[in-house]
């Protein structure tokens, strides 16, 4: 039995993070995320370790332009306590994408399809989200990445 295989077990040292880019508009924001979760934690490398923080960073440009389908732009809810007795407060996502901060809805997306706990909130550091076309990026020479083109359900414009 000296030849059985051994699962291989990356070492912090060893992970290599390189830089995507990825431009929201008119993506659908649940697959769109579901991508970007995928990359945040590293499973698109062979040497995936789940206790390691082996995953790339993202760049999301274009954030208060991405798409949600069927009536979900008016019907889905975020909700928040306030800490007080009574104080539950909500927002639809179509207020909170014609509203001051648009990229927290790709945030929250993609948080929710992380891990908790404390790697998943490293792993969410890795994580750069912009409503406009515009990021302080470019030193790190992004590689984009388009996910429109993966599936044709992953975009939509109308």
């Amino acid at each position: 039995m000296d030849r059985a295989m051994k699962t291989y077990s990356m070492k912090a040292s060893e992970v290599e993070k390189t830089w995507y880019l990825v431009d929201a508009e008119d993506l659908v924001l649940g697959r769109m995320a579901a991508e970007i979760a995928k990359i945040l934690r590293g499973k698109h490398k062979a040497g995936f370790t789940p206790h390691i923080d082996c995953g790339d960073n993202v760049i999301v440009v274009n954030a208060g332009k991405v798409r949600l389908t069927g009536r979900k732009r008016n019907d889905k809810t975020y909700f928040w306590h306030t800490g007080y007795p009574g104080g539950i407060k909500s927002r639809t996502a179509a207020e909170v994408l014609d509203g001051r901060f648009p990229e927290r809805v790709v945030q929250k997306a993609v948080e929710r399809m992380v891990p908790r706990g404390p790697l998943g909130r490293q792993q969410m550091k890795n994580l750069r989200v912009y409503a406009g076309a515009e990021h302080p990026h470019e030193a790190q020479q992004p590689v984009a990445l388009d996910i429109g083109a993966r599936n044709a359900k992953n975009k939509r414009s109308y």
